[in-house]
């Protein structure tokens, strides 16, 4: 499968190097071609690894993640609008918002969620929220945490998430829970205040949810 990784950061060139091992092509999109941190992941990468700016990605891909910071998402959307239409958009932002200093605020909770507000600035893709709860080792390897923990996702479009649950199964999630409709993020948005604090009393950020049924 084509897969963009929008963002150079260590979210995207952690994707980006699980996706080359898996067989996929990546292109990693950033804000302006010739990224030099696009760049310098395309030729240290192993496999079929490309760069281009956000739109040129989105447009050469059959999939597409969405791993900037919450902040910078919907411009990054805005710019690849038309490129994003009806595609599968894994977003994986959460609206953490740092201008008053750590831990960080929520820039948007309880009645909206940036999942919902991504949907609505590209209401032709097909938004599917998930990874947002887990640190950036566990979201590609939740074998190294020992135990039964759960990875959770929602969406609008049933054949996205399909899509998406197949790309997280391969990743080595077995079961992962399906909450239902976009508006569904505001939950998964709203654990990252609690998550912060588990990591500030943990000192690791290697926990994650489980939910026993």
């Amino acid at each position: 499968m084509k897969i963009a990784v929008l963002g150079t950061g260590d979210v995207g060139k952690m994707l980006g190097d699980r996706l080359l091992a898996g067989g996929h092509a990546v292109r990693m999109g950033s804000r302006t071609a010739g990224n030099e941190k696009a760049a310098a992941w395309a030729a240290a990468a192993s496999g079929d690894a490309s760069t281009g700016t956000f739109a040129d990605a989105a447009a050469w891909a059959d999939m597409v993640l969405l791993a900037v910071s919450g902040m910078a998402a919907l411009d990054v959307v805005a710019s690849a609008k038309e490129a994003l239409a009806g595609k599968v958009v894994i977003d994986l932002t959460n609206p953490l918002d740092f201008s008053q200093g750590f831990p960080p605020r929520l820039s948007v909770c309880n009645d909206d969620s940036l999942g919902e507000q991504i949907q609505r600035a590209v209401p032709d893709a097909r938004i599917v929220k998930t990874l947002n709860t887990l640190s950036n080792p566990l979201m590609l390897a939740p074998g190294q945490l020992e135990g039964p923990h759960d990875v959770l996702l929602c969406g609008n479009d049933p054949q996205a998430k399909s899509a998406v649950r197949e790309l997280l199964v391969s990743f080595g999630w077995n079961d992962p829970i399906d909450l239902g409709d976009i508006t569904n993020a505001r939950g998964l948005e709203m654990w990252l205040p609690l998550w912060v604090r588990l990591f500030q009393a943990l000192g690791t950020p290697m926990f994650n949810l489980h939910v026993q049924r």
